[in-house]
């Protein structure tokens, strides 16, 4: 093996494990070399036990572990954008609406900073951030530990604040979609409030960029069927499209 395929590996093996996952085509882009390229390498590796193929791309060996708030801000940033806007026009000008933890619901936060009287009830120190500017906008931001990683408030004390209110959308983030339709989460800490906004909104909206395919949190929080709508950047696996399908819940594809 020459220096030069020993340095792409090592960069493959780099970027998945600072990713958690990495599409092909992604891999290829970043080191300027073919998709083809990539596969094979990635083929190697795997055998070798470095990292886990994937049907279009290749994860760490942990997908059990989260990875940092740093990295997952930049993780398929324009993914979350897109998917975040798309969710985003749904919301009418006056709605009320929950917003949980997450990059993505971060995104999404983003972009109703132009929507007017919103009137929002969050466990997330960013989302309110994000939307102080916004017109007229009312902010409830739960009590709780706030958890300094990632601005997150977590604990019974945000759980029970979010049962005291009935929201018009409660909007989601999660960490990752088991093949049954399982939501998972890494942080058990996370989950109360999570739910409690699946049983006090009136419209969910599940927000997922395709890499939560392919991550295996321990902790559950729901399942699929309890939200009105998935938002995405691709198309979900055929399970997954089978069960939106069977129990009429709408899937919206973001084009970043």
């Amino acid at each position: 093996m020459t220096q030069a395929v020993q340095q792409r590996r090592f960069r493959i093996l780099k970027l998945v494990q600072q990713h958690g996952y990495a599409t092909s085509e992604d891999l290829a882009r970043e080191l300027n070399v073919t998709v083809q390229t990539v596969r094979r390498d990635v083929n190697i590796m795997a055998a070798q036990g470095l990292l886990a193929r994937h049907h279009g791309g290749a994860s760490s060996l942990s997908p059990s572990e989260n990875i940092s708030y740093s990295d997952r801000q930049i993780l398929n940033l324009r993914e979350k954008e897109a998917i975040g806007r798309n969710a985003a026009q749904a919301i009418p000008n006056g709605a009320s609406l929950f917003i949980n933890i997450g990059t993505t619901t971060e995104a999404f936060a983003q972009s109703l900073r132009t929507h007017k009287a919103l009137r929002v009830i969050t466990n997330n120190i960013h989302v309110a951030t994000l939307l102080a500017p916004a017109p007229e906008c009312s902010l409830i931001i739960t009590g709780g530990h706030v958890r300094l990683r990632d601005g997150g408030i977590v604990g019974p004390t945000a759980a029970a604040m979010m049962e005291q209110y009935r929201a018009d959308f409660g909007v989601i983030g999660i960490s990752g979609i088991d093949e049954d339709g399982t939501l998972l989460d890494f942080d058990a800490d996370e989950i109360s409030a999570a739910q409690a906004i699946l049983r006090n909104a009136r419209t969910v909206f599940l927000l997922a960029d395709h890499t939560k395919f392919r991550r295996r949190p321990m902790a559950r929080v729901g399942h699929i069927t309890q939200v009105n709508a998935f938002y995405t950047d691709q198309p979900p696996p055929a399970g997954i499209r089978a069960l939106l399908k069977e129990h009429d819940i709408k899937l919206h594809i973001a084009q970043p």
